[in-house]
């Protein structure tokens, strides 16, 4: 059985890393609420940050929902994502999402992702 948690290893910890994946995004996945960017690394597990600004989403409540929410959704997909570092913006119009539409939401990103990457890695 295969470890899901998500550990210290699978987040995106420093600036430098966020910066990174900023500066040399190779995948990106959007929708109106969403944002993913993707890039590879040298790792042999993904991992995962979050940008989830206040701006965009006025309650914290609302803020901490959509983060766990995220985190949910990358630790069930995380053995489809390997070698990745990614980072999930939220856009206005997140925290509006019901719990079974934000999901279904994140699923089709997440499949979006891995099929450019599999094109990608494919040539």
């Amino acid at each position: 059985m295969t470890d899901q948690s998500f550990g210290r290893k699978l987040r995106l910890l420093t600036a430098s890393d966020y910066k990174a994946v900023f500066g040399k995004a190779e995948f990106k996945v959007s929708s109106p609420q969403l944002l993913i960017l993707a890039t590879s690394s040298g790792y042999e597990t993904p991992r995962l940050g979050l940008v989830i600004a206040k701006k965009h989403i006025r309650q914290a409540v609302q803020r901490n929902r959509v983060k766990r929410l995220l985190r949910e959704s990358f630790r069930l997909h995380q053995q489809l994502l390997i070698e990745l570092d990614i980072v999930i913006l939220a856009r206005s119009g997140a925290d509006v999402l019901d719990n079974k539409a934000f999901a279904t939401l994140v699923e089709k990103l997440w499949q979006d992702l891995i099929r450019r990457r599999k094109r990608l890695t494919a040539r």
